[in-house]
């Protein structure tokens, strides 16, 4: 456990050399008539990226957000840029009675504080910063952290918290306490259903890019529409929320492969847009009257001859169902405040959505860690139809073991520099 000195001491170290501009950019970095567009049809927009020469040529006034996690950090930290910050970081945690597992959780804290930091200065850009992945499982830990990253810069920090049952209830402990939370590697409808009213998070996601990745890498056809589809769904069900004052989450489209996806996200609440793909919308670009609000589309993806989406459980996407809102409606008369992450999972069980939160043997955790981010189908197909799990809840795994695989690189190349 870090002790209060040490966090005062990594507070003042990482705030050392950041001026921020608060409400002083605006104006400075031009406009452009596609972005104008996107944001009067009420998308916000913001860059996935936390390469400052991408951004660098990117930023425009219509853009207020950047996003980072585990996987861009570490980019930023194997290209070798802050390999002279590293051993100064260690210098201020030699006196702290850290393990060494802590240690490196501070030195990751750190890092992602002064990348964030940077970014601020830059852009006077909202930023979202990750927690370690170590974190994902551990609800004091998370909020703690989740604290931590606010008092660094309240106005500008947003913090991400991966969907995972201890995630769901560290969000909640923080929404109450005013700290915004962008809640991370939602995949569909309903996961984001579950998160907007239990955690009130300030954003929730749907990952439509790696959607549409799963579906064409397993030939189930070519993708198109799958994810948009998911997350036009979850912004009708979030707004929705919004409406009757059970949240005030905004859904955000993440994710995002290329320019036809950004412009079939027009009209969701935010638009998280990787560089490639803002260059793909830009040019050679779309003209303003073929950029519409999508938020009442019907997307209907294209199957491959003889695929059975039920079979996959495509439905898990873009279907809330009774049985999860029951679920929560049960919840809401519990103490949630006193459940534990084991506690929430059975609850699901109990209300007939284990599949949405369900507990995974180290076989299958091995077996999606090899894959990666993308699942193969074929290793999943009996739990798929057993409705052991939803594809959503099997695309979330992937997610996080994907995320943590890049912070275990990005904690080994630190690791090297001390």
């Amino acid at each position: 456990m870090t002790d209060a000195r040490t966090i005062e001491r990594v507070h003042e170290f990482v705030r050392r050399d950041f001026t921020p501009h608060f409400g002083q950019l605006a104006g400075r970095f031009g406009t452009h008539h596609s972005w104008r567009r996107m944001r009067s049809l009420g998308s916000e927009l913001w860059l996935d990226t936390g390469n400052i020469t991408d951004v660098k040529h990117l930023w425009t006034d219509e853009m207020s957000a950047l996003t980072t996690n585990n996987s861009l950090l570490n980019k930023e930290i194997q290209s070798g840029s802050y390999d002279a910050l590293v051993p100064e970081a260690a210098a201020i945690l030699a006196d702290a009675k850290l393990d060494d597992r802590e240690r490196m959780l501070e030195l990751a804290f750190i890092l992602n504080a002064c990348h964030g930091l940077k970014l601020v200065q830059q852009f006077d850009a909202l930023v979202s910063v990750e927690e370690h992945t170590d974190l994902a499982h551990d609800v004091e830990a998370a909020v703690a952290t989740a604290k931590r990253y606010h008092a660094i810069c309240p106005e500008r920090f947003i913090v991400k918290i991966p969907f995972t049952p201890a995630g769901v209830l560290a969000t909640r402990r923080l929404s109450a306490d005013g700290v915004p939370v962008n809640h991370t590697l939602g995949f569909s409808a309903r996961q984001n259903y579950v998160m907007a009213r239990l955690a009130r998070p300030a954003f929730v996601n749907v990952f439509m890019g790696r959607l549409g990745a799963f579906t064409a890498d397993n030939s189930l056809g070519g993708g198109e529409g799958v994810g948009e589809r998911a997350t036009i769904a979850s912004q009708r069900v979030v707004a929705e929320l919004r409406q009757e004052r059970k949240t005030e989450a905004r859904q955000i489209a993440a994710s995002i492969r290329n320019g036809r996806q950004v412009a079939d996200s027009a009209g969701v609440d935010v638009l998280t847009i990787p560089p490639k793909s803002a260059k793909d919308f830009l040019y050679p670009g779309y003209k303003d009257e073929d950029i519409t609000d999508r938020t009442g589309f019907d997307f209907q993806p294209t199957f491959a001859n003889g695929v059975d989406p039920a079979a996959v459980r495509f439905d898990t996407l873009w279907d809330v169902g009774d049985e999860v809102v029951a679920c929560v409606d049960a919840l809401e008369n519990e103490d949630m405040d006193a459940m534990t992450p084991a506690g929430l999972i059975k609850f699901f069980a109990a209300h007939g959505c284990g599949d949405l939160l369900p507990v995974w043997s180290a076989e299958q955790i091995a077996t999606s860690a090899a894959e990666g981010k993308i699942p193969k189908l074929d290793n999943w197909r009996d739990a798929l139809a057993a409705k052991a799990i939803g594809l959503d809840s099997l695309m979330n795994l992937a997610g996080l073991l994907s995320f943590a695989a890049d912070q275990k690189a990005m904690d080994d190349r630190v690791a090297g520099l001390l």
